[in-house]
């Protein structure tokens, strides 16, 4: 079986789950951060969101330079519609990318660079299971902490949640 054709059910599973939690933002609540370090609610669903054009990047290009004289500009989203839009077209260009993508190109040794400096390199299908589908759920988790603080009811990810019953 193609390395491709294992990840993506994973892949299919978990963007699932993503989307899920991303239909209970609540608009009036973007603003609102636990705490002064963290990003707001808004933000971070933005970033969720963004994730998944990492992948297609992963997979067209052997590096990606972070330029830090160039500062990163962050996605912000006024509404719920406009987060699921966006996440929508990443998941589907993800999905896309990953699907067409060979053994052989997985396996290539894919760098991450900053300033021209390398900070790490492994193959591709290390750099998508990691750097953009561990990186989505790790901050998936981090938006369904917020949503609980906020009494928003959390979908069913790996099992029954306390507000759904099943999955």
């Amino acid at each position: 079986m193609p390395l491709a054709d294992a990840l993506l059910p994973e892949f299919d599973h978990e963007a699932g789950v993503t989307r899920r939690l991303l239909e209970r933002l609540p608009e009036d609540q973007f603003a609102w951060t636990p705490h002064a370090k963290s990003m707001p609610l808004g933000r971070l669903a933005a970033h969720v969101a963004e994730v998944l054009t990492w992948l297609p990047e992963t997979v067209n290009k052997t590096e990606i330079n972070w330029d830090s004289t160039q500062p990163y500009e962050a996605k912000e989203f006024p509404t719920r519609a406009d987060v699921l839009k966006f996440f929508d077209e990443s998941r589907d260009a993800a999905r896309k990318a990953l699907a067409g993508v060979s053994d052989g190109e997985l396996m290539q040794v894919w760098t991450f660079t900053k300033d021209g400096q390398p900070v790490f390199s492994m193959p591709r299908v290390g750099v998508i299971r990691s750097m953009v589908m561990n990186h989505m759920i790790h901050h998936r988790a981090q938006l369904s902490v917020y949503l609980r603080l906020k009494d928003v009811p959390l979908p069913a990810m790996y099992g029954p949640s306390a507000d759904e019953g099943s999955f």
